[in-house]
């Protein structure tokens, strides 16, 4: 072979090598950006604890099947500067993410956020209950009782009942009880300072926070929406004419763990401090918590002149103007006496 032949040969090698080369390091390039990662990846759940490295991490990853190498993860990180800020917390790999999403989604911190619910008509005990039972979160508040967990949150002079707003809330996995509560707690809050801006003039209650009692008694008194402001307008007339709300809502509330589920009578006039049979005027403290619309409904409650409303026994209430005309419905609705029996009932 002549001088000249080799030097083609070899010319045609090296080009040939950097051919392959190149398209090695495009390969990689694109397999570490921008390439999906393996189809079992997705929806793979890790931790990253305080202080674990990005190496460690990748090596995890890798172990798992998530990444096809470790250094996939930490040579794009050493490119791209970002491998020594990685965020503790519970992460999910997203079907169809790549490395370099990996990578953005640990440098960002963008953690898994669990959904905690606060469901309109809920007590604090059945909040409490829930929380603690909730394994996603740290119990911070375990032993306490309501008046330790508002002095903890910095509202040691506050009743617990009624002061976290139902929602729904997104928290990363081990948020404290606490945390979770302080949310909630800023939440009604917030919303009950611009409500009560916005309230109807002449109420018959002067601060914030006795319309979250009445808005309480109303969300236990019906779930339908369109008797929320009806049911509101009867409980404020009869505030204005200092007549007793008669709630039974309030009267559970007051018998506590003792109600069996059963109403009766003598329960009716059983002298707790929740008692509206016996006592005028609001109960001392809400007896759930309200949602916003109730809430607005006690701060909006409808026109008219009905001072009383019975159930039907299908979710829904009638109104009546006068004591004669709730009488009647009382015997047609939870009497069931025919009509035209001599005791003007139908």
């Amino acid at each position: 072979m002549t001088s000249r032949t080799a030097r083609r040969a070899f010319a045609v090698l090296a080009l040939a090598a950097a051919a392959g080369a190149g398209a090695w390091v495009g390969y990689t390039g694109w397999r570490i950006t921008s390439a999906p990662l393996p189809a079992a990846a997705g929806g793979t759940t890790f931790d990253v604890k305080p202080g674990e490295s990005l190496s460690r991490v990748a090596h995890k990853l890798a172990r798992r099947g998530v990444l096809e190498h470790a250094w996939d993860l930490t040579v794009l990180a050493r490119l791209r500067g970002e491998g020594r800020h990685v965020q503790a917390g519970e992460y999910r790999v997203a079907p169809g993410a790549s490395v370099s999403d990996v990578l953005a989604m640990l440098v960002g911190g963008a953690v898994v956020m669990h959904r905690f619910t606060i469901v309109p008509g809920e007590t604090f005990h059945e909040l409490r209950a829930k929380l603690a039972a909730d394994p996603v979160f740290h119990d911070d508040l375990e032993g306490l009782d309501g008046s330790a967990v508002m002095r903890k949150l910095g509202h040691a002079d506050e009743s617990p009942e009624g002061r976290f707003l139902p929602d729904t809330y997104a928290f990363p996995r081990g948020t404290r009880n606490s945390a979770v509560l302080a949310r909630a707690y800023a939440s009604m809050q917030h919303f009950l300072s611009g409500a009560w801006q916005d309230r109807a003039t002449g109420l018959p209650f002067h601060q914030p926070r006795k319309a979250v009692i009445l808005a309480s008694i109303v969300e236990k008194e019906t779930a339908v929406p369109d008797e929320r402001a009806r049911i509101a307008g009867v409980f404020v007339r009869r505030l204005e004419r200092g007549m007793y709300l008669d709630a039974d809502p309030t009267v559970i509330y007051g018998l506590g763990p003792t109600f069996d589920g059963n109403l009766t009578r003598a329960d009716l006039h059983r002298a707790t401090p929740y008692n509206t049979y016996v006592h005028r005027g609001l109960p001392p403290t809400p007896i759930c918590m309200p949602g916003r619309a109730a809430i607005e409904a006690a701060l909006h409650p409808a026109p008219g002149k009905a001072l009383y409303f019975v159930a039907r026994g299908d979710g829904t209430h009638v109104f009546s103007d006068t004591l004669a005309e709730q009488e009647k419905m009382i015997r047609k609705y939870q009497l069931h006496e025919p009509a035209g029996n001599g005791n003007g009932g139908g």
